[in-house]
């Protein structure tokens, strides 16, 4: 068929696939929102919600009569991790009428004003009080099983996370001192519903900041018993009853199991963690009841520390009755985390989603979960949503397209191609002096792209030879970033001014990586993550590092120009475990040397020295102690925990230390170069990106 012809057959397709979808949502029934009093009910025919006028919690979630939430303690259902209910002033109102549009579309809100107070009155910042009176369901709100002895005020539930008590004449610190509303949206025939919430720190409040943030679920347990994250975690899961038999390892959140579809086999809600940048949808299903439950991100915006971020997304609660669990987290804590700090005074809001609760119905996991994925790409072409009104979420005719090249100069690479480009703008990164300092810590914290939790963030992927788009960016001032496999460091390009409604081309931009001299040898492929390693393209089974004495009991001993990295160098350099009869990771490790072997031509001239340059994915000791040729050349410190390791990870907050040493350590011949980390638990180590050794002239 000629190509012509083939393009008009795809578009008269498509346009009668749009027609047709266009039809069915008009026959579908109305949408309605009806308020019971103390909640919101929101229905389509397909989907009935209800909503917590107290607290903004979604109660209940039906698709066709079958409820799809569970009933846990503190969690009611659907939840936004912070919640208003504690506010000095509160109302809830209905902010899309479908009386006024013909059933189109009903929104509804609840928002609680702070007035400058702690929004929840609790006693750590973002979670409430625990006060004498039991907690009395409304109207349409299930009831909820409470561990022995704990109470709330009327209409009040527990924040998530641990309750941290206050210690006698401790300082209460300022508390949430934002306003917060909390939206939900349901639309025609349509198979999901949304939500987002607003948080602003009004010029007049004080210093605050806010902590970990998601919108989370409880699904109905005797429903959903598959999880489906990407073509690696798409599998039934093990049930409550298999959860709560099962042999406590090292972590709470770690268990063996001992019964069920894994018996045998450690459960770990890391596991099931995943790159929110490549991950726009996630959820589970019901291979029973044939419907599945799923979040999507139409846009990453919003979400925290920009692309290689790793977060939760699935997993069965690690409390009694293991719950199927689904977060969608925006301002991440795990793997490096994010920080949000606001300084008093300042004038600052956050729009977070609209994410949308994709429920379809279908005969298989695998066809639900392929139609959460088209149902993303869908989700993301409609962004920003028309729909969105009366907060400050920026319509498309404000927003930008920003375009440019980037032109790869490196002298020691033998191409000019840039593999897997990641391209974003970004509020423009801190300097240590710009900081302020952050709760509970001796030093600032400086916030980066990598952290950010507070601005807004635009990323896309290139192309090979460099050429971006990123569509749909705010207006503002920004930082341009850049970060592809094969080129070690980051493009920066400070001042991208965006201007509302108008395309910014930035043209050519040279990218000359750091280069301190000349490359003697490089272990690994500089991409922010350890999964070129042995094991790192199947790292998500816990407790890998207790394998590592087993596939390495002499250590490691890598000959430069002989020796394979993707075999002959593990994802982590641990602790070597003196216990080989461990099974539960919580074995003790002697200090482990890992040596490489390579060969100088010529030995460096005078006045030359070397430039060990480690880049770093995952961190969970404080130092790395380098010898040269059985010498001492230095301690690598300053290491930030991210928690990579424990977690079954290969990649999280990134850095690159370098240890400078004097090149006459080194001669003509047989050369060794030895990593060590110190003795320690055996999830205490490093993850590495990249080791590379460059020699430098003289200063």
């Amino acid at each position: 068929m000629p190509l012509y012809r083939l393009l008009t057959f795809r578009l008269a397709f498509a346009l009668v696939v749009t027609a047709f979808t266009a039809a069915a949502q008009q026959s579908a029934p109305p949408v309605t929102v009806t308020d019971n009093g103390t909640s919101y009910i929101l229905a389509n025919g397909y989907l009935t919600a209800t909503i917590s006028k107290t607290t903004g919690d979604m109660t209940s979630l039906k698709v066709n009569g079958l409820e799809t939430q569970g009933y846990v303690s503190g969690h009611h259902a659907g939840y936004w991790e912070q919640n208003p209910s504690g506010a000095a002033r509160m109302e809830a109102r209905l902010t899309i009428d479908p009386a006024t549009n013909n059933g189109e579309r009903g929104e509804v809100s609840i928002k609680g004003w702070s007035e400058g107070k702690n929004l929840n009155g609790d006693r750590r910042i973002g979670g409430p009080d625990v006060a004498s009176g039991p907690y009395k369901p409304g109207p349409g709100e299930a009831p909820t099983v409470r561990p022995k002895g704990e109470t709330l005020p009327p209409g009040v539930r527990p924040n998530r996370g641990t309750f941290v008590p206050r210690r006698p004449g401790a300082d209460r610190g300022p508390g949430l001192l934002v306003d917060m509303e909390i939206r939900y949206a349901l639309e025609r025939g349509g198979h999901g519903i949304y939500t987002y919430a607003i948080f602003t720190h009004e010029p007049t409040y004080g210093a605050t900041q806010i902590g970990e943030s998601r919108y989370g679920m409880k699904l109905n347990a005797g429903v959903f018993d598959w999880l489906s994250v990407d073509a690696q975690r798409n599998m039934q899961m093990p049930t409550g009853h298999d959860w709560d038999l099962g042999t406590d390892l090292n972590m709470k959140e770690a268990r063996r199991l001992t019964t069920g579809v894994k018996k045998g086999i450690a459960e770990h809600k890391y596991d099931y963690c995943a790159d929110q940048f490549d991950t726009p949808t996630f959820g589970w299903s019901s291979t029973t009841k044939h419907v599945g439950i799923y979040f999507i991100n139409p846009s990453m915006e919003y979400l925290s520390s920009g692309p290689k971020h790793l977060e939760l997304t699935g997993h069965l609660d690690d409390g009694d009755g293991g719950d199927p669990t689904l977060l969608d987290y925006w301002r991440g804590t795990h793997y490096g985390g994010s920080i949000l700090p606001i300084a008093a005074g300042e004038d600052w809001t956050k729009v977070v989603g609209p994410i949308m609760i994709y429920v379809p119905t279908g005969p298989t996991p695998d066809a639900m979960f392929s139609e959460a994925k088209k149902q993303a790409i869908i989700e993301a072409k409609k962004w920003p949503y028309t729909w969105v009104k009366g907060v400050d979420y920026t319509p498309a005719a404000e927003r930008s397209t920003v375009t440019g090249q980037l032109l790869l100069r490196d002298p020691e690479l033998h191409h000019a191609n840039l593999p897997n480009l990641e391209v974003g703008l970004a509020y423009p990164d801190q300097q240590p002096s710009d900081a302020p300092p952050a709760e509970g810590r001796r030093a600032p914290e400086v916030m980066t792209w990598q952290n950010d939790a507070k601005h807004y963030e635009f990323w896309v992927r290139g192309t090979t030879d460099g050429h971006f788009s990123i569509p749909n960016v705010r207006p503002g001032t920004y930082e341009l970033h850049a970060i592809a496999d094969g080129v070690l460091g980051e493009y920066a390009k400070a001042d991208v001014t965006v201007t509302a409604g108008q395309k910014l081309d930035l043209g050519k931009l040279t990218w000359t990586p750091v280069r301190y001299g000349r490359q003697l040898w490089q272990i690994g492929i500089p991409n922010r993550s350890a999964s070129e390693f042995l094991q790192g393209n199947d790292h998500w089974h816990w407790g890998e590092y207790i394998r590592y004495a087993k596939l390495f009991p002499n250590d490691v001993n890598y000959t430069i120009g002989k020796s394979n990295f993707r075999k002959d160098w593990f994802i982590y350099q641990v602790p070597h475990d003196e216990d080989p009869n461990d099974t539960t990771g919580r074995g003790h490790g002697r200090a482990t040397p890992w040596t490489v072997h390579f060969t100088l031509p010529s030995a460096p001239k005078p006045g030359e020295h070397g430039v060990l340059r480690l880049a770093l994915a995952g961190v969970s000791t404080r130092t790395i102690a380098v010898s040269v040729n059985g010498k001492d050349a230095g301690e690598v410190t300053g290491l930030i925990y991210n928690a990579v390791i424990n977690r079954d990870g290969v990649q999280g907050s990134w850095v690159e230390k370098d240890l400078d040493f004097d090149a006459s350590m080194l001669h003509t011949g047989a050369n060794t170069l030895t990593l060590t980390v110190p003795a320690g638990g055996i999830m205490n180590g490093i993850a590495y990106d990249v080791v590379r050794l460059e020699l430098a002239p003289a200063k």
